[in-house]
């Protein structure tokens, strides 16, 4: 079995990951640009990043480690919400969304010395009309500056907005487990992923 690496500072990532009783270690770099090319398409975006992010790492992992690198990005209408910068930013961003179907797109790539698997997983997600009452609630109690599109599901504003979900929740927050540990599964071997971790007696 291979060791490993969560490349995230995510904790709904890490929280997500451990469902699958894996062993795994986090281990985040610094710096590592995230910008793309234009012209991408919104599915090709969060896979770019992903592999941009694998690079840096297949730089430092041994032939043992095998390193899970993610991006997660939110569309409506064709255009990219990003993470909000500031509590405008994030009251817009959930004014622009309230009452629309939006897609959440997250790339992963599963990276060794010597291998490499990706996959772009999409959920669509509808939101009820929000008041602005319960957008800026959320806001000031959630600070959501460090999620695409400005909201996570599994906070408040899913709790009382989402009306609509067709696809992966756990892609919307952040990471899809069910297609990962399917690659995982293709790479290290069932026996191995199960008996290689914290497998239940």
């Amino acid at each position: 079995m291979k060791h490993l690496i969560l490349a995230s500072h995510s904790p709904r990532r890490r929280e997500l990951l451990a469902g699958l009783d894996l062993d795994f270690e986090v281990r985040v770099l610094e710096d590592i640009d995230e910008g793309y090319p234009k012209g991408l398409s919104s599915e090709q975006i969060a896979l770019h990043i992903a592999k941009t992010k694998a690079e840096a790492y297949r730089r430092v992992i041994t032939p043992d480690d095998l390193v899970i690198t993610a991006d997660t990005i939110v569309v409506l209408d064709g255009q990219v919400l990003g993470k909000p910068h500031s509590r405008e930013a994030a009251i817009a961003m959930l004014q622009a969304i309230s009452g629309r179907t939006h897609h959440v797109i997250t790339g992963v790539a599963l990276t060794t010395q010597s291998e490499q698997r990706t996959l772009s997983v999409v959920s669509e997600v509808t939101f009820k009309e929000l008041t602005d009452e319960e957008i800026v609630y959320y806001v000031d109690n959630y600070q959501p500056y460090d999620k695409a599109g400005a909201y996570g599901i599994q906070e408040w504003i899913g709790y009382i907005g989402v009306t609509g979900l067709n696809g992966s929740y756990f892609n919307v927050m952040g990471l899809p487990v069910q297609r990962i540990y399917q690659e995982l599964v293709e790479m290290c071997g069932a026996e191995a992923l199960i008996h290689g971790g914290k497998a239940r007696p």
